[in-house]
């Protein structure tokens, strides 16, 4: 049975379930203390509910602060090589950025700390397994191409 809005049906998913699709994120040798989990579920409305919560972002030194960071999923799960692997934003079909299907929303840094949840219809769990979740230096200016001069890849995991 559905709920009165989706919105209902994703807090009970992620209360409830356990996640198709996981990615743990380390970050890069700058950035040792970076790490998160990415957790994807699929949804009775098709797509995926994503939800992501990170530690340890570059401004968890800064008392108050707050920046924006990148998230994507590259299309390569090869985070070896400080990142350089990866490849470029996934895309199920050919588009042009940000219409990626790995072109995510930003994450909140605030002092270090990211946590947000979203549905994106886009996604599929057989299409994203095996591919990296990204988080990048900057954040994605929705505009410049082919990926949104997000920065350098700061943190990276495998989904699974």
């Amino acid at each position: 049975m559905r709920d009165i809005t989706p919105g209902l049906s994703f807090i009970r998913t992620m209360l409830n379930r356990q996640p198709d699709a996981m990615a743990w994120v380390t970050g890069n040798r700058a950035n040792p203390g970076l790490s998160g989990l990415v957790k994807f579920y699929n949804t009775d409305y098709e797509g995926m509910l994503i939800e992501a919560e990170f530690f340890g972002l570059p401004n968890v030194n800064v008392p108050g602060s707050t920046n924006f960071y990148a998230m994507h999923i590259h299309e390569n799960g090869d985070c070896s090589a400080n990142f350089t692997r990866t490849g470029e934003h996934y895309s199920f079909q050919p588009a042009m950025h940000p219409q990626h299907s790995g072109d995510l929303i930003p994450l909140l840094g605030n002092q270090g700390y990211a946590w947000t949840a979203f549905y994106d219809k886009r996604l599929v769990s057989p299409e994203i397994i095996g591919r990296s979740v990204i988080i990048h230096s900057m954040p994605d200016d929705f505009h410049t191409q082919p990926s949104g001069n997000s920065g350098e890849k700061i943190g990276c995991g495998i989904i699974r």
